[in-house]
């Protein structure tokens, strides 16, 4: 044999044997590499922490049009409804006018911000494609689902604390259940943050996201006994009323801050816990299924 097949034959004896070390050590390396899982409860936090943290970002870089206009509505309706009409109107369930609506108006205050909040940031992750990102990734649906609740609800909690502190220039009310005004205040931020998202999943244009709060929300807010008491409807009125949900959320948080309420407050605490879990469940099924979503 020839020096060159000679050499030929080492450097390519030497090439196999490098290539079958090089293969053992990437073997070994995958090897080693998968038998370390994935931390998910690790990678699910930190998500869920970063959506959290954009959301309120979002909507603090704007403050000027997401924090500010809802205070301003507060005081013209106190202004008008309570200072001004209210003057003229004699006691509502045994308090001043300007009292009894103080609550209505700041659980407006919070189921508008909490459903506007999400309905308008999960729409606009559709529409730029980066709700992508969080689908690829190794975080669950719910992680998502949660994050984008929870921004809304520290919005709308956000706008309705402020609302408080607005009111108390028109009004001295301390509420006689703290308790429940919280957890009242806490709950319906949280059912309409959920409404808010599932309107996001359906919409397809901006025009979509604004369908639900002109033609249902604000006809349903205004129509559940935030200015007046369902006591002064006609019966048929009345039972009509049963059938508006905001009806029970404002006046279990009335019942909070004034010990009053048309409603008994145990039945405010199931349909809004019902509703929670129909929304929640309903989400959460369209998030799975990608509908509205996946393309």
């Amino acid at each position: 044999m020839s020096i060159e097949n000679e050499n030929s034959v080492q450097e390519t004896i030497v090439t196999v044997q490098g290539s079958a070390e090089a293969r053992a050590e990437a073997s070994s390396f995958a090897n080693g590499y998968t038998r370390e899982p994935l931390n998910l409860v690790a990678i699910n936090r930190i998500a869920f922490k970063t959506i959290v943290r954009k959301e309120i970002r979002r909507f603090t870089r704007i403050w000027i049009q997401t924090i500010v206009p809802p205070s301003i509505n507060a005081v013209l309706y106190m202004l008008i409804f309570g200072s001004l009409i209210g003057s003229r109107i004699s006691d509502m369930g045994g308090f001043r006018y300007i009292d009894f609506i103080v609550p209505g108006i700041i659980m407006m205050s919070v189921i508008i911000n909490s459903y506007a909040n999400v309905v308008s940031s999960f729409f606009s992750s559709k529409m730029q494609n980066y709700i992508e990102e969080l689908l690829v990734a190794p975080v669950s649906n719910l992680t998502i689902l949660v994050g984008y609740v929870v921004g809304g609800m520290v919005r709308g909690l956000l706008v309705g604390s402020l609302v408080a502190g607005v009111s108390l220039l028109f009004s001295d009310i301390n509420p006689v259940h703290p308790f429940i005004t919280i957890a009242v205040a806490v709950l319906t931020s949280m059912m309409f943050s959920l409404g808010g998202l599932i309107n996001a999943v359906f919409a397809k244009s901006f025009d979509d996201i604004s369908i639900v709060p002109n033609f249902i929300l604000t006809p349903l807010t205004y129509l559940g006994g935030v200015f007046y008491s369902i006591s002064l409807l006609p019966p048929f009125w009345q039972t009509a009323s049963m059938f508006n949900p905001v009806l029970y959320m404002v006046n279990g948080f009335r019942y909070g801050i004034l010990g009053t309420s048309d409603i008994p407050i145990w039945t405010s605490f199931l349909v809004i816990l019902l509703f929670i879990g129909i929304l929640g469940s309903l989400a959460m099924w369209l998030l799975n299924k990608g509908i509205g979503i996946k393309s």
